[in-house]
């Protein structure tokens, strides 16, 4: 029997934070309202603060409902993917349908648009909200974020502040630091500070662990990491401690991706194409295999190549056409 394509899902994909989780993405492409100097997924080529329905909502649940027919299992449903969730200004009714269903739901957001009621009553209806928070005040957010040029750290904040009053599920904060940018301890105790007003349930500490968006944003060493879990309440997590379950069916796309990469270098984009798999699917396959040591990222120019470990330098070099 034919695997369903799908529009708007991918996955399950293995997270290290959500088990084995099924994506919902309801914004085209690096559809966001920040320009973060870290994103795996490179530079937001439309930045925004417009909300509207970016993809068809009816389609967006009635592909969640043929997913829930096939009998595929997850340990989470999560609208995440390639943009900003929020920006989807049906994204609650995603939400409320989800809240009916056995799975428990995720909404993974950069937090920036909870200034809006709107937008904190639909974020409401997730079992699980999963907001950003890697800076201390408007000048670091410009730093590390690059946000639309309307937005304003101090109210986004306060909107996450609102969110929490009212919220009874569970709220995750995840810290993303980099070296020489945000990751001194001065600096990670204002962040520190912030979080703790949010009453989270959990915090993860974050790092580059593939090709950032740009090539400054270096990564924090995990033992530095470890030391700066003590600052948060509740302690921190490392993200990358915690482990992926990985399915039979990623373990085959990982070794069919593996083999290509052997045979020539690709960028992400390539092995989208190549392989029909989302973006974000392709981004935690090359994650897991950099971190078991069977595949490098190598810059060239101005894009990323990811290449089998196996093969030497010079079969890199053949590809500058």
């Amino acid at each position: 029997m034919n695997t369903p394509h799908y529009h708007y899902l991918f996955g399950p994909v293995p997270s290290r934070r959500f088990g084995r989780s099924l994506g919902i993405d309801l914004t085209p492409r690096k559809t966001c309202s920040l320009d973060c100097v870290f994103c795996q997924l490179g530079r937001t080529t439309r930045k925004t603060l417009e909300r509207k329905a970016y993809v068809p909502t009816a389609d967006v649940i009635e592909e969640i409902e043929q997913w829930l027919k096939s009998g595929t299992s997850a340990d989470y449903l999560t609208l995440s993917g390639s943009g900003e969730p929020t920006l989807h200004a049906q994204f609650g009714d995603v939400l409320a349908f989800l809240h009916r269903q056995p799975i428990p739901s995720v909404l993974l957001t950069n937090g920036t648009l909870f200034y809006l009621p709107e937008v904190r009553a639909a974020a409401a209806q997730a079992q699980v909200v999963k907001v950003s928070l890697s800076a201390w005040d408007q000048r670091s957010f410009e730093w590390v974020n690059r946000p639309q040029q309307q937005l304003d750290f101090a109210t986004i904040f306060d909107g996450l502040r609102e969110f929490r009053k009212g919220f009874d599920g569970q709220l995750w904060i995840e810290v993303f630091l980099l070296a020489g940018i945000n990751a001194m301890p001065k600096d990670v105790k204002k962040i520190a500070r912030l979080a703790r007003a949010l009453r989270p349930d959990r915090i993860h500490l974050n790092t580059t662990a593939r090709p950032p968006a740009e090539d400054f944003a270096a990564a924090v060493p995990k033992a530095r990491l470890e030391e700066l879990t003590g600052l948060f309440e509740p302690p921190a997590r490392i993200a990358a401690d915690e482990t992926a379950h990985r399915s039979p069916k990623t373990i085959a796309d990982e070794a069919s991706i593996l083999a290509m990469l052997k045979r020539r270098p690709c960028t992400m984009n390539q092995i989208e194409t190549a392989f029909g798999l989302h973006i974000n699917e392709v981004s935690k396959i090359l994650g897991h295999l950099i971190d078991t040591h069977q595949v490098r990222a190598d810059l060239k120019r101005t894009e990323v190549y990811y290449t089998s470990t196996s093969i030497g330098s010079h079969s890199f070099q053949t590809q500058d056409k």
